[in-house]
């Protein structure tokens, strides 16, 4: 994947792509989740390092389509797009014209976070602590991960912000605005054509 993109990013698109959340998961955790089948909302990104730079800021447009569909396109300050199609995950860089692609088992199961978009339930893999109303820390159960923990914030009901903490002291922060819940989306928003002349890393075959 590219390396500009935040790997963190599959684990937050996989916490909102998941169908189905257990006890001992907040009650306001449970409504949001609870019947979500699309989500769409504009994000601010922002990448702040062990020494509290600031390695990354980006913007952009989200959809998602439970389950395993998604497309995160982003618009500052490059353009680049991340989208699911069920079956794999392609990565399109446009300055570089560069596309990579896996295929979404191998990508999904690469951190315990990923798992989320599976068929273990969350809290198989996370445990939940309450931090604040409305705000909940999720912290993996398994030792390999490289995300040590993920914060989850709520404001009126809406997913507003998710912060991922990894193993090398980045915090990545994804902050939502313009959030509309169950839209009706189009299948081809999460189908993949590659453009003419680009480069493609992985096997589209």
């Amino acid at each position: 994947m590219n390396t500009r993109i935040s790997g963190l990013l599959l684990a937050c698109l996989s916490v909102v792509s998941y169908p189905v959340l257990c006890d001992p998961a907040p009650a306001y955790v449970d409504r949001f989740f609870m019947g979500l089948s699309t989500l769409q909302a504009d994000f601010d990104q922002q990448v702040v390092d062990a020494n509290d730079k600031t390695v990354q800021s980006s913007r952009g447009h989200m959809w998602i389509m439970r389950p395993g569909r998604f497309r995160w396109d982003y618009l500052t300050p490059y353009k680049q797009l991340l989208v699911a199609d069920g079956e794999r995950i392609w990565s399109y860089d446009e300055d570089l014209e560069q596309v990579t692609v896996q295929p979404a088992s191998e990508v999904l199961t690469a951190t315990p976070a990923m798992l989320l978009s599976g068929s273990k339930p969350l809290g198989e893999v996370f445990t939940f602590e309450e931090l604040a109303a409305n705000r909940v820390l999720l912290k993996p159960r398994s030792d390999d991960s490289n995300i040590t923990t993920l914060t989850l914030a709520f404001a009126q009901g809406q997913l507003s912000e998710l912060v991922a903490h990894d193993a090398f002291g980045n915090t990545t922060t994804f902050s939502f605005s313009n959030m509309v819940r169950n839209p009706h989306l189009q299948q081809d928003i999460f189908h993949f054509q590659v453009p003419a002349g680009a480069d493609v890393v992985g096997d589209v075959d």
